[in-house]
């Protein structure tokens, strides 16, 4: 089964992602720590991929999705992906359709988390004390909340329109939210 799991910067996607390939055997394929690995690695592609970031733009579609495409070819993982929080726009989800459809695989579930900013600045508040994250400042985190909600309002529409979509509160607990994506997983 391939899922895809939504949800804006502290809504609790790696949270949640690590559950669901404890429970049900999965791999997470999230594709910073893809990029994080090719730079780590000093390849070739990683070399162009520090290049690229250091210059302060983003990774091209056509990267990220040569680099999603060396896991869907992998029998290893076939069948047996979480896509955390990628894709992040309508060329990537077509993209991502093509590309399984190519292996023959497919898209099982959608999941977004729904959370209010609110819910948002308190997470990011926990977690920059927790983890000493420079990246979370409540300005940084009202800025990408935004940021997300526009960007990913076609990416959602489309899989609403695949009937994939499914919606999790995830305003409760890290246990009721897992309870929650577990039954929706259990039920495909």
């Amino acid at each position: 089964m391939n899922i895809v799991i939504f949800g804006p910067p502290g809504a609790g996607k790696g949270t949640q992602s690590n559950l669901i390939v404890k429970k049900f055997d999965l791999h997470q394929l999230s594709t910073g720590a893809l990029l994080r690995k090719e730079i780590k690695d000093n390849t070739n592609l990683g070399k162009k991929i520090s290049s690229i970031i250091n210059e302060g733009n983003l990774v091209s579609d056509e990267i990220v999705g040569n680099l999603i495409e060396k896991y869907i070819s992998n029998n290893i993982y076939k069948g047996r992906l979480i896509f955390d929080g990628y894709p992040r726009n309508l060329i990537q989800a077509k993209n991502l359709n093509r590309l399984l459809k190519k292996y023959n695989q497919k898209i099982d579930i959608v999941l977004k988390l729904s959370v209010t900013l609110e819910t948002i600045k308190k997470r990011i508040s926990e977690r920059k004390d927790l983890e000493k994250r420079t990246d979370d400042s409540e300005e940084i985190a009202i800025k990408r909340f935004v940021t997300y909600e526009d960007n990913i309002k076609p990416v959602i529409d489309f899989y609403k329109q695949s009937n994939l979509l499914k919606v999790v509160d995830g305003e409760g607990s890290i246990i009721e939210i897992n309870d929650e994506i577990s039954g929706l997983i259990e039920g495909i």
